[in-house]
């Protein structure tokens, strides 16, 4: 870091001289280095993507998947779209001594119900297929 270089980016670190605003290789805005704040934690940086409009209403089900690995990746899926979701078991015990198995509930607030659709909208046909 140079002497000039009174601005850092907090996503990437990189250094940058006082007159920049925005990080050239990123786009984030540009924080002072000695205001830096600490590394945030995973829950932190999940929590960063949700968008308000989303968080309203009763939880309803959007999605059923067949185990905790399908619906975890469905959930990842729709935090990328900002919509927060909660996983529950639907209530078949496929192993008592296995949690991991059996299907799963995807569940999202009301008010991101209809964005999580269209998300997770799929015509059923294979990548590359005829009209796909």
């Amino acid at each position: 870091m140079t002497a000039d270089a009174a601005l850092v980016c907090p996503s990437c670190g990189i250094a940058h001289p006082s007159n920049e605003r925005f990080c050239e290789d990123c786009g984030m805005p540009l924080v002072h280095a000695d205001a830096a704040e600490p590394a945030a934690s995973e829950r932190q940086r999940r929590a960063r993507k949700i968008k308000p409009q989303y968080t309203d209403g009763a939880l309803v089900k959007v999605a059923r998947a067949e185990n905790q690995s399908q619906a975890e990746f469905i959930a990842g899926m729709l935090l990328e779209e900002g919509i927060p979701s909660v996983l529950r078991g639907s209530g078949v015990v496929v192993a008592p001594y296995a949690p991991m198995l059996g299907s799963r509930d995807v569940l999202v607030p009301e008010s991101g119900a209809q964005a999580a659709r269209e998300a997770l909208k799929w015509d059923g046909r294979a990548p590359g297929a005829a009209g796909a």
